[in-house]
């Protein structure tokens, strides 16, 4: 399925089917699943294949790909960040130097204020998670950070597998916050906070001075988009920060 078209639903049966205990696969009337490049849907854990497969019974008679979104972060994985996997960890972790919660507006007082206690307590989370410092602004002009921190966090980035990175490069990229991404993969914020701690400005704006409904839609959107990327992660990485706290 590819673009917004709707599609009318070709299929009655969906199964989740495990190959030699190595991968998951899901099947529409008996039939393995590729992604629109025709590669093998070869899902790394069961609970993801589950979350697919779901998505894929529960579609009306005509749907289109943006009501699935687990099945378009899976299908992003596969055709688009496995073949170039260093590329995508570059682009995620060039939002380190240009990240949203670096930049502050010094102006007005009360939304210079909200960007304070919504941002800095996820700067220095991050900052102690990692072992980095963010250098913050309130120019225009563009902060330079340290290469001790584009590294360390180039680094964590690069250690994700293909189906974490398509969760991250999305949420990355919609928040313009490596950091915000990060936080929502290790659990330290929820979707919901995630969306309110990106759209600080927009929310700020619209307060003041109202919104028309292409900005209303935009920031719908954008909610949606990260409570989806959000759910991703959570069951991509689900298993791995439970390991990782009991080992803290």
């Amino acid at each position: 399925m590819i673009g917004n078209e709707k599609v009318k639903r070709f299929y009655k049966q969906v199964a989740v089917v495990a190959k030699d205990d190595e991968f998951y696969t899901i099947t529409l009337d008996g039939r393995p699943m590729h992604s629109p490049g025709r590669a093998p849907l070869a899902l790394p854990t069961e609970a993801l294949a589950n979350c697919v497969a779901e998505e894929w019974r529960e579609q009306p008679e005509e749907s289109s790909p943006k009501d699935m979104p687990m099945t378009r972060f899976v299908n992003t994985a596969i055709d688009r960040v496995r073949p170039r996997l260093q590329e995508v960890v570059d682009e995620i972790a060039a939002y380190t130097a240009t990240d949203l919660l670096c930049y502050r507006t010094g102006a007005p007082e009360e939304l210079t204020a909200r960007q304070a206690a919504a941002w800095q307590p996820l700067l220095e989370w991050a900052e102690t998670r990692y072992g980095v410092a963010f250098r913050v602004t309130q120019s225009i002009m563009p902060v330079r950070q340290d290469e001790a921190t584009l590294a360390a966090i180039r680094k964590e980035i690069g250690a994700q597998d293909e189906f974490a990175l398509s969760g991250m490069h999305s949420l990355t990229v919609v928040s313009g916050s490596i950091v915000i991404a990060l936080s929502v993969a290790e659990g330290r914020l929820e979707a919901a906070e995630a969306a309110v701690a990106s759209l600080i400005d927009e929310t700020y704006q619209a307060e003041k001075w109202g919104e028309d409904s292409e900005v209303a839609a935009r920031r719908e959107s954008i909610i949606k988009e990260i409570a989806a990327a959000a759910r991703f992660l959570e069951v991509v990485l689900g298993n791995r920060n439970e390991q990782a706290l009991k080992l803290a």
